[in-house]
């Protein structure tokens, strides 16, 4: 018999080589039991080896996790989202036409303190203010999104096209330098009195020339982007200017944007509410918190609450909005994502 067929082994102190060579002539070790058909052969499945074993990454499932991780941005989203619905909807349902005075004559409903009734108080002709506030805000965030909408556009598409193009930027450059010498606030004064005190006249004056600021924005972050080494390489293999925009340079830009429109619906209605504060915004016959605001503003004294809540609800909107865009804006960043 082999000296090595039968032998008795701690069970916890098994020499490595020792088992090797149990194993080649096919002995039994008592104790622990190897024998040469104790071995089976392991089969390995390829494309289980190829599995990725951390989690699924998708852009915009990323972005809205650490979204909805801010628990302030959340309850931002909320409060604006309360604010717009109520301004759209509440003027719909009460068919509300701040013209209509049937009070006037009837003074037992002036300056009525805010209760269940009237919730928001009575002006200085019995309308009430709860109905006139959300009409005047559904006025307000119109003129605000639709100025930024167009801004945002028109500022894109010729941003994009100005940091790309060479021989654009030398000409887009000068137009540039011109108008912004000129005071901003100067030439919406000025288009929103030629143009007349309408809705879409004040749109325009608002955009007419703003677009010129958020284009030459852009145009930095394309030059930033342009002549990166992937950029390069695209041009080289015949794509596009256009296909190399939209693939290559648009995606990096969506937290860029986010940014913009967090600054430009504040600012739009804080304009639409300074000028028609000073007299030269929407006339008297259209409803907006600039104009509830310049109306109330002679009764500070006498009946504070009837300038300050609408105050208080063009405060909320534009923090709301401003937190809510920059959350965003951080969050569609792609360097602050972590797998």
């Amino acid at each position: 018999m082999n000296p090595i067929d039968e032998k008795k082994v701690p069970e916890t102190q098994v020499d490595r080589s020792y088992l090797n060579e149990v194993f080649e002539a096919g002995a039994e070790v008592t104790g622990l039991v190897v024998r040469a058909d104790s071995f089976s052969a392991k089969s390995v499945d390829e494309l289980t080896s190829e599995k990725i074993s951390s989690p699924k990454y998708t852009y915009w499932g990323s972005v809205w996790r650490r979204f909805f991780s801010s628990k302030v941005a959340i309850f931002m989203l909320v409060v604006f989202s309360v604010i717009f619905l109520m301004s759209m909807i509440h003027p719909l349902i009460s068919g509300y036409d701040h013209l209509n005075v049937v009070n006037i004559n009837d003074r037992s409903k002036w300056f009525l303190r805010p209760s269940a009734e009237h919730l928001f108080g009575t002006d200085d002709v019995g309308r009430d203010m709860f109905a006139l506030v959300w009409s005047g805000a559904r006025t307000s965030l119109f003129i605000s999104i639709m100025a930024t909408l167009i801004t945002l556009t028109i500022g894109v598409i010729v941003g994009m096209w100005w940091g790309f193009s060479k021989r654009l930027d030398v000409i887009m450059i000068e137009i540039y330098n011109i108008i912004a010498n000129v005071p901003f606030t100067l030439i919406v004064m000025i288009l929103a009195f030629t143009t007349g005190g309408g809705v879409w006249q004040l749109i325009f004056a608002l955009s007419c020339t703003s677009w010129i600021g958020v284009a030459y924005f852009i145009r930095v972050q394309v030059m930033i982007r342009r002549d990166r080494e992937y950029n390069l390489a695209s041009k080289c293999l015949g794509s596009s200017s256009g296909k190399i925009i939209k693939n290559n340079i648009f995606p990096y830009l969506i937290s860029v944007l986010m940014t913009i429109i967090s600054r430009d619906i504040p600012s739009y209605i804080s304009y639409e509410v300074f000028l028609s504060y000073i007299g030269v915004g929407l006339s008297e016959k259209v409803a907006s918190l600039g104009r509830v605001i310049e109306t109330s503003s002679k009764h500070m004294q006498s009946a504070p609450y009837l300038f300050f809540i609408p105050l208080v609800v063009t405060a909320l909107i534009s923090v709301s909005l401003y937190i809510v865009g920059q959350t965003l804006a951080d969050a569609s960043d792609p360097r602050n994502h972590m797998i």
